[in-house]
């Protein structure tokens, strides 16, 4: 599995939130769901999209936003529009004073809000409610705020899921399910191929002619055992060059890239209940449990069992190392 496969692998939905929104001016709605992420997008109207930690941006018909939590943000049809509506753990829906409004503003299948006047705005929004349904290493990679401008790309996936969303057939939410991940990944997709979004200097040193070799050997045999010696002769160059070059361009060295990389791998194989710490450890590349152990609580801080008893965690491993805010080129 390449670098990218690897990355773009992350999204499954699994039963994920789906829902169409229908507003008039003035609204506001604000989401506290910590959510691991959400998309939202605009068939009618207009928004503004406001995250924790950033600036307001606009949303146009068609254009696509990436929120990844747990932070919460707002929608909005102004910047300055107060919170009316605020939507918590478990898509439950109250006024700003607690009124639990959820039953009350149901229009129909997977549909809420307000009947629809001239200026309202229609939103659909798909929300990854189980974390393990995103790649930790994506999560990690990824804005606080990635939008996404209408175009060609997305355009006949929106229009699928506004098909879709209100109808109610065998099948529907995994039909769902597969319009929200190939959505996320065409966005996904867009971004990692955009100049100066962003992207994490691992990902963009695949094109360099010396570390992207070493790299893909890395990522698509995790578990063999590597030493920067094996990996340079497998590419054809120097040990020291390899070392040198490789630190220069990802930012860390070969095996402690590699180290790293192994254990962000375990830690998703880790959410699998069938498979034994010892599983996951000749998986990824330890020789015994006891030494998998050892490094993954030196890196985690905390054991493989306990890491397993706990409830998976929605937002980033490393918060802060991911810019704020992403506007793609239209």
């Amino acid at each position: 599995m390449d670098a990218l496969t690897a990355l773009l692998d992350g999204p499954k939905a699994r039963g994920a939130f789906l829902l169409k929104s229908v507003f008039n001016p003035p609204w506001s709605m604000r989401v506290e769901d910590r959510a691991p992420i959400s998309l939202v997008t605009l068939t009618r109207g207009r928004a503004w999209v406001i995250p924790a930690r950033g600036g307001a941006t606009p949303l146009g018909v068609g254009d696509v936003a990436v929120l990844r939590g747990p932070d919460p943000y707002t929608l909005a049809d102004a910047q300055n529009t107060p919170a009316r509506i605020v939507v918590g753990p478990g898509q439950q829906c109250s006024t700003v004073d607690g009124a639990e409004v959820t039953e009350s503003t149901v229009l129909g299948v997977r549909t809420w809000g307000e009947t629809p006047g001239p200026d309202a705005a229609v939103l659909l929004s798909g929300t990854y409610q189980a974390p393990g349904a995103v790649g930790r290493r994506l999560l990690n990679a990824l804005p606080a705020l990635l939008v996404s401008p209408a175009g060609p790309g997305t355009a006949a996936l929106v229009s699928l899921l506004a098909d879709e969303i209100d109808r109610e057939e065998p099948g529907q939410e995994l039909v769902l399910d597969r319009l929200l991940d190939l959505l996320f990944v065409t966005v996904l997709r867009a971004w990692l191929a955009g100049p100066g979004t962003g992207v994490p200097a691992w990902y963009r040193a695949q094109s360099d002619p010396l570390v992207g070799p070493a790299l893909r050997l890395l990522h698509e045999h995790p578990a063999r055992p590597w030493s920067v010696q094996s990996l340079a002769r497998e590419v054809g160059v120097s040990r020291a060059s390899l070392a040198r070059h490789f630190s220069e361009v990802v930012g860390e060295p070969p095996m402690s890239y590699l180290a790293n990389w192994r254990l962000t791998l375990a830690a998703d194989l880790l959410r699998d209940p069938d498979l034994t710490v010892a599983a996951v450890a000749q998986r990824v590349g330890y020789g015994n449990a006891f030494a998998f152990s050892a490094a993954f609580k030196r890196i985690r801080g905390m054991s493989p069992t306990e890491y397993r008893a706990r409830p998976a965690p929605t937002g980033p491993h490393s918060a802060g190392t991911a810019p704020g805010t992403v506007i793609l080129p239209g």
